[in-house]
């Protein structure tokens, strides 16, 4: 293995995909990110780490093709994802994912290790051993050993790892695709944001991109998937879905607890106006949580999705609730998802020490949001997720510009995940 900047790196990349009609543009973006050092792989050294991309070390399926489990010589072990040959949307998540992890470096945002490009295109990143954080909670033999305390602190990790994509990275990154299937726990179960074949990035001079819409169904803000609206608080509506995936161990999207209800935020929603806010936590971590945590937590969860994005927190100010006791906390309104209609409110938000966790329901939660229309083409369901500043105040601003704020008209994706050409 040899090293060399982070530009060689790019440009090698680049000019390995010699059909791409856009190749010139896409070389000088990545080419123009500062210099770094990254790791150039010979092909055979990751061939002989894999043991030749053995079936019996394929860990999953990521964005742009199998990730592979591999071991160097030196003893490192490594996760390889290698392009699909067949894949042409492959190959810009393959450029995109490359461009944006060189320059993120972060404890909740899985580290890229390097590249190679020839004969086949693979990236190398850490080897995070706990797998992905939807294989454990979602299924029944494993869920166990996600106590409350992991839970908690998987919520606070990749809360810290968004905010740092959001503002404390380089540029701001929009993620686009957060879910349990791309949270990666380590040996320790510190969570890491992975698989970024379809995030946006914005440089500081730029506040307007086209962009169409991508993600997985269930975890989709409803602004960007009915018009097409990006923003940071796209990511913070994902985030708030997985929030509460982790307290009740439910998947948001094929939820049937209660048929009266569509889905997870639904029910969740429900739950806390009857004053039973606590009732969604799944029942095997009743001994080991928290009563003001898990409150703390739902009234984060609730708060992140609701249907108005102007009124959903900041990641920062999402990392200093989660400090805070569940009464100090405003009241959430109803959640958005595709087929909800809302009306909106004109009265501020409201604080309440009697939240929806015990005793009856709050009269001072506000109802917000613009109606809807529920004939919008959807996706299906697809298988496989810092703060200093004060509180913002809970009266939105909505001539306010989110960093990052992005709007082009509805393309709805019929694979539920795969982003559409741009």
């Amino acid at each position: 293995m040899t090293t060399s900047k982070s530009k060689n790196f790019f440009h090698n990349i680049i000019r390995s995909f010699n059909s791409s009609s856009n190749k010139e543009s896409q070389g000088e973006d990545l080419g123009n990110l500062a210099a770094q050092d990254q790791k150039v792989f010979n092909f055979q050294t990751l061939v002989s780490a894999t043991k030749n991309f053995h079936p019996d070390n394929k860990l999953g399926q990521g964005g742009f093709g199998p990730v592979y489990k591999g071991k160097l010589e030196d003893g490192v072990e490594i996760a390889v994802k290698k392009l699909s040959q067949t894949s042409s949307q492959g190959k810009r998540e393959f450029v995109n994912e490359a461009k944006l992890l060189a320059r993120v470096q972060h404890r909740n945002v899985v580290s890229l290790l390097g590249y190679c490009v020839s004969p086949e295109k693979l990236l190398v990143y850490e080897y995070v051993p706990n797998e992905s954080l939807d294989k454990l909670l979602f299924k029944s033999t494993t869920r166990d050993v996600l106590d409350w305390k992991r839970r908690y602190d998987i919520i606070a990790g990749v809360a810290r790892g968004l905010l740092y994509l959001h503002e404390d990275a380089h540029d701001c990154i929009i993620h686009r695709d957060i879910k349990a299937s791309n949270i990666l726990l380590d040996e320790k179960w510190v969570p890491k944001i992975a698989d970024f074949g379809m995030a946006k990035l914005y440089p500081e001079d730029q506040t307007h991109v086209n962009t169409r819409v991508a993600g997985t169904n269930g975890y989709m803000a409803p602004e960007y998937v009915m018009q097409g609206n990006l923003s940071v608080k796209a990511d913070v509506y994902s985030f708030g879905v997985v929030v509460l995936e982790l307290i009740s161990g439910q998947k948001n999207f094929t939820f049937n607890l209660d048929p009266e209800c569509i889905n997870l935020l639904d029910w969740a929603y429900k739950m806390y106006k009857k004053g039973k806010g606590l009732e969604i936590l799944e029942p095997i971590l009743a001994s080991s949580a928290d009563p003001d945590q898990v409150a703390t937590c739902i009234k984060i969860g609730l708060l992140c999705t609701q249907y108005d994005h102007h009124l959903r927190p900041t990641m920062n100010r999402v990392v200093l609730m989660l400090c805070r006791k569940p009464n100090t906390l405003q009241e959430p309104t109803q959640p958005g998802y595709l087929g909800s209609r809302h009306r909106r409110s004109h009265g501020p938000a409201t604080f309440s020490s009697t939240t929806g966790m015990s005793g009856g329901s709050n009269s001072g939660s506000r109802s917000n949001s613009t109606s809807t229309t529920t004939d919008t083409a959807t996706t299906t369901a697809a298988t496989g997720t810092r703060g200093s500043s004060a509180l913002a105040s809970s009266t939105p601003d909505n001539r306010r510009r989110h960093r990052g704020s992005t709007s082009k008209g509805t393309v709805s994706d019929p694979y539920g995940k795969r982003p559409m050409r741009e």
